[in-house]
């Protein structure tokens, strides 16, 4: 493990146990958090497998720190009208007019982007990836609704009453992966500046390649 993996891994350890410090719905936090585990150990397994490079880690870690934020709060209650007015005075829902509680939306959005941007070589198949795995994701909270008891099952998939919840999500995970998409095609279309040799110093000579006479 480099340096630079351990000081993000660190980090993503302190929001983790942040996010523990009295839970005030711990059972609920801990069926959000078994993803986290999940995909913790698949990137280890992973990594172990083929590598991963540090971008590709720090990447992954950004969308689990706002999952984990957001499983604090059962991402229904997140307060982050809360945030905004103590730091810049006026609540984000009341600016834009929003009645629910929109972190889902942005956890969902980062993920089509985070994903993206870690198979950014690939973006087309990082994006047929974006659009399965949220497919997968949204049948299994439709597992859960169905298994589950009502309050559980709305505490876990946090739809707050909207029936197009599901298709939503996909369409902001899938946005992000675009955005993600034109932001490597951008980067990638940058003309490469040619390296300059620097000048020789002062008081040597240049030198000649050797020419050997003809025989």
């Amino acid at each position: 493990m480099t340096r630079g993996l351990a000081w993000a891994l660190g980090l993503f350890g302190l929001v983790v146990v942040a996010t523990w410090w009295r839970p005030p719905w711990p059972v609920e936090q801990a069926m959000h958090s078994s993803l986290t585990l999940v995909a913790l150990v698949t990137l280890a397994w992973v990594h172990r497998r083929v590598g991963l490079s540090l971008r590709t880690w720090v990447w992954a870690l950004v969308f689990l720190t706002l999952h984990t934020i957001a499983a604090r709060w059962l991402y229904s209650y997140v307060p982050y009208d809360d945030w905004t007015a103590a730091l810049l005075g006026f609540r984000l829902s009341d600016a834009f007019g929003w009645q629910r509680n929109h972190f889902d939306r942005l956890v969902h959005f980062s993920y089509g982007l985070c994903a993206t941007m870690m198979l950014r070589t690939k973006p087309l198949r990082a994006m047929e990836v974006v659009l399965a795995t949220s497919a997968l994701y949204e049948l299994f909270e439709w597992g859960v609704a169905a298994v589950l008891a009502p309050d559980m099952a709305e505490a876990y998939n946090g739809q707050q009453g909207d029936i197009w919840d599901p298709h939503k999500d996909m369409a902001l995970a899938m946005l992000g992966a675009l955005v993600a998409a034109a932001v490597s095609a951008v980067r990638g279309r940058r003309p490469t500046q040619p390296k300059v040799s620097s000048p020789p110093r002062r008081g040597t000579r240049p030198t000649v390649p050797s020419r050997t006479p003809p025989s």
